[in-house]
């Protein structure tokens, strides 16, 4: 039977719940939220903190700023014993929390998105934005080709780095564990 995998977000329908604003640097400036889903490694200068946007129960997986998943540390504990080549684990704090939280960064990109069992659009020079001719302007109902996977667990797709992929063993990892705040959409 072929690998599963999912696209793994943040539940925003979860009751009463919290959200965190961008990361911020030792200096309180906003880090660039591109660098943490961009399927690479990240290179931190300093602790990173987390404002909470809007106080309310806190969460074992949510995102912070634009696809920024910060995880508590059962979490990422998981992650790295289930996926310890895909993934990089930045210690974070979080204002006025005093468990461990993490921002897990996917560091595994990967060209796979079928394109014809997906609802793509591309960019066209009508768009008017010439350095993006022929990339990906959407993906809607995104699926994924399983045989360019591999045997990664947790990745980002070439193209699309937006959504994080998990396979099917993280899924269920997270469901037995419990874990608040994650939602999974099968790709």
């Amino acid at each position: 039977m072929p690998q599963r995998y999912f696209k793994l977000a943040d539940d925003v329908m979860f009751p009463n719940r919290w959200h965190l604003a961008m990361p911020r640097n030792t200096q309180g400036v906003k880090v660039d939220d591109y660098e943490f889903w961009r399927g690479m490694p990240v290179h931190v200068m300093g602790r990173l903190k987390i404002p909470i946007e809007i106080a309310g129960t806190p969460l074992d997986y949510t995102e912070a700023g634009l696809n920024i998943p910060v995880v508590h540390v059962r979490i990422a504990s998981m992650f790295a014993e289930l996926a310890p080549d895909d993934v990089q684990l930045i210690p974070v704090d979080v204002e006025g929390q005093p468990d461990q939280y993490l921002i897990l960064v996917a560091t595994r990109l990967i060209r796979c998105i079928d394109e014809q069992a997906s609802r793509i659009e591309l960019w066209t020079h009508e768009d008017g934005v010439p350095h993006k001719v022929g990339q990906y302007a959407s993906v809607r109902d995104m699926r994924i080709d399983r045989s360019k996977v591999s045997n990664a667990q947790a990745f980002r797709c070439e193209g699309w780095e937006g959504p994080l992929i998990v396979s099917a063993k993280i899924k269920e990892a997270l469901t037995a564990m419990g874990a608040t705040g994650p939602r999974f959409q099968e790709v």
